[in-house]
Protein backbone atom coordinates (compact mmCIF):
# COMPACT_ATOMS: atom_id res chain seq x y z
CA UNK A 1 0.00 0.00 0.00
CA UNK A 2 3.03 2.20 0.69
CA UNK A 3 4.36 1.40 -2.26
CA UNK A 4 1.53 2.16 -4.33
CA UNK A 5 1.24 5.63 -2.41
CA UNK A 6 4.81 6.96 -2.62
CA UNK A 7 4.61 5.60 -6.61
CA UNK A 8 1.70 7.86 -7.31
CA UNK A 9 3.68 10.87 -5.49
CA UNK A 10 6.34 9.86 -7.85
CA UNK A 11 4.37 9.97 -10.90
CA UNK A 12 2.55 13.57 -10.09
CA UNK A 13 5.97 14.96 -9.38
CA UNK A 14 6.92 13.87 -12.82
CA UNK A 15 3.98 15.03 -14.20
CA UNK A 16 4.57 18.48 -12.43
CA UNK A 17 7.71 18.72 -13.75
CA UNK A 18 6.68 17.96 -17.55
CA UNK A 19 3.91 20.56 -16.92
CA UNK A 20 6.19 23.27 -15.68
CA UNK A 21 8.64 22.61 -18.87
CA UNK A 22 6.19 21.88 -21.51
CA UNK A 23 4.56 25.66 -20.26
CA UNK A 24 8.19 27.44 -20.26
CA UNK A 25 8.38 26.33 -23.94
CA UNK A 26 4.91 26.91 -24.82
CA UNK A 27 5.77 31.34 -23.47
CA UNK A 28 8.92 30.77 -25.58
CA UNK A 29 6.38 29.82 -28.63
CA UNK A 30 4.17 32.26 -27.93
CA UNK A 31 7.02 35.14 -27.52
CA UNK A 32 8.37 33.74 -30.62
CA UNK A 33 5.05 33.63 -32.62
CA UNK A 34 4.02 37.27 -31.42
CA UNK A 35 7.93 38.65 -32.72
CA UNK A 36 7.68 36.88 -35.81
CA UNK A 37 3.58 38.56 -37.01
CA UNK A 38 5.09 41.63 -35.44
CA UNK A 39 7.62 41.73 -38.22
CA UNK A 40 4.94 40.41 -40.98
CA UNK A 41 2.40 43.22 -42.86
CA UNK A 42 -1.06 42.43 -43.89
CA UNK A 43 0.06 41.24 -47.58
CA UNK A 44 2.41 38.51 -45.93
CA UNK A 45 2.40 35.57 -43.97
CA UNK A 46 5.29 33.56 -43.53
CA UNK A 47 5.54 29.81 -43.20
CA UNK A 48 7.41 30.49 -39.99
CA UNK A 49 4.43 31.84 -38.35
CA UNK A 50 2.20 29.03 -39.29
CA UNK A 51 4.84 26.38 -37.77
CA UNK A 52 5.41 28.09 -35.24
CA UNK A 53 1.25 28.42 -34.31
CA UNK A 54 1.22 24.69 -34.88
CA UNK A 55 3.94 23.94 -32.25
CA UNK A 56 1.80 26.03 -29.65
CA UNK A 57 -1.23 24.22 -30.77
CA UNK A 58 0.10 20.60 -30.17
CA UNK A 59 1.88 21.78 -27.22
CA UNK A 60 -1.46 23.24 -25.79
CA UNK A 61 -2.74 19.99 -26.22
CA UNK A 62 -0.42 17.56 -24.60
CA UNK A 63 -0.27 19.94 -21.67
CA UNK A 64 -4.18 20.03 -21.44
CA UNK A 65 -3.86 15.64 -21.71
CA UNK A 66 -1.27 15.94 -18.72
CA UNK A 67 -3.12 17.93 -16.77
CA UNK A 68 -6.20 15.34 -16.68
CA UNK A 69 -3.74 13.01 -15.70
CA UNK A 70 -3.53 8.95 -16.68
Amino acid sequence: MQQKKEMARKLNRQRQDELKKDTEKLLELATELKQSVDKTDENTLSLDVIKKAEQIEKLAKSVKDKMRGP
